[in-house]
């Protein structure tokens, strides 16, 4: 696996999203399904082949935004010759802030979390052996201010 090009340079884990892992597994593809048919949007426009691989411009994005839309991170990332938002020194900026809104269904809120482990554990390790916990921890656990238990 690529890791480089299945993360966006605002830090999601695009090998971890089901609109990427759909074309190969069926319990992403049965989640795609769901989602086609909630908001009547066709299968073949919500998968994904990752941010970098479509130049910024992810097909749902575009259908729901327009064909126009690009996000203003993976824009910002090129311009200013960065592989990742991380690298920048004006890490974090508004390209990053966090969104309550629909925030239970899109891992945009995870972005700056996942940045700053990838600039502490470097790319490839954060990718093996982080990167799917911070997702699951994400969508699966309950908020809370405890010390999670190692």
């Amino acid at each position: 696996m690529d890791y480089f090009q299945m993360t966006a340079p605002c830090g999601l884990d695009c090998f971890n999203c089901n609109f990427f892992l759909a074309r190969e597994d069926q319990g992403a593809m049965e989640s795609v399904k769901k989602m086609s048919k909630a908001y009547n949007i066709p299968v073949e426009i919500m998968l994904c082949r990752g941010c970098r691989n479509h130049d910024g411009q992810i097909p749902l994005q575009k259908h729901i935004f327009g064909d126009a839309h690009c996000c203003a991170a993976y824009e910002c990332a090129k311009e200013r010759g960065v592989s990742h938002c991380g690298e920048c020194g004006d890490f974090p900026c508004d390209n990053l802030h966090p969104y309550a809104d629909r925030a239970e269904e899109l891992p945009h809120n995870i972005k700056v979390f996942n940045l700053c482990l990838i600039n502490k554990m470097g790319l490839e390790a954060w990718a093996e052996s982080k990167a799917d916990k911070v997702r699951n921890t994400y969508f699966t656990k309950p908020w809370t201010l405890e010390k999670p238990r190692q």
